[in-house]
């Protein structure tokens, strides 16, 4: 058996997200596995670096998958290519040592959250932006986003109720605005369900002086989801890249 690495690009916009799912077929996952068996004739499994929500969009998912034998790489990312959706891509495809997996032996992971403050949408990245017609105070977003970052047990900024440890690590985070347009980039051990939009609508109720930047304080430490802020849409939310 050989063990693979594939690196995914997608626009989540009609898919109901990465994780295979029993009540429907429209998910990134499902589609990529059909995929790839046909090509190589019996039924494969892979395992992702971990779950995008429906309607988040990724520009660097892995996932990880065992095959019978050693297929040329370039033919085989080809016949993928050729079969998948136009808004699925597969961008690499690697022979890793046996052992590896996409989710669990991955060290960090990115996120970028990309918000449009103009009065009116643009037209043209409107699908891959949040909307947001407010005027923003970067430098408080900046100041409350330090009390996101360290290791901290994240309960108040999630809506999982089955996670097996609700503590993760942020390394990073930055602000950055292009005209009326602002990025803010999460670089972390892990995220949490929902936990990256979370705290995006966290900040931007900061931004607009909804929210005092020291109450982020105060949802860490009581774990309460209802003391942050409000959830983020997925649209504007990018898988950037997974680290290992």
């Amino acid at each position: 058996m050989r063990t693979y690495k594939i690196t995914l690009s997608y626009d989540g916009s009609r898919y109901q997200g990465w994780q295979r799912q029993a009540n429907t077929d429209n998910t990134i996952q499902f589609i990529v596995e059909r995929t790839l068996s046909n090509i190589v004739g019996y039924r494969i499994k892979i395992n992702g670096s971990g779950r995008t929500d429906a309607g988040v969009h990724a520009r660097e998912q892995v996932a990880s998958t065992t095959l019978s034998k050693l297929y040329d790489l370039e033919d085989l990312k080809n016949q993928m290519n050729n079969s998948l959706p136009e808004d699925i891509r597969v961008v690499n495809l690697e022979l890793v040592p046996n052992g590896f997996h996409a989710r669990k032996s991955a060290k960090g992971k990115k996120y970028e959250y990309y918000i449009d403050c103009r009065d009116k949408p643009d037209v043209f990245s409107r699908r891959y932006c949040y909307h947001f017609p407010e005027k923003l105070d970067l430098e408080a977003m900046k100041k409350a986003s330090k009390y996101l970052i360290g290791a901290h047990d994240f309960s108040g900024f999630t809506d999982a109720t089955d996670a097996k440890s609700t503590r993760r690590q942020v390394l990073s985070i930055k602000i950055v605005s292009n005209g009326e347009k602002v990025r803010i980039t999460y670089y972390g051990n892990g995220f949490l369900y929902h936990m990256v939009r979370i705290m995006t609508g966290t900040l931007l109720e900061v931004g607009t002086g909804k929210r005092d930047p020291r109450t982020i304080l105060e949802a860490i430490k009581t774990r309460d989801r209802s003391k942050a802020g409000f959830l983020a849409p997925a649209r504007g939310l990018f898988l950037r890249k997974v680290y290992y």
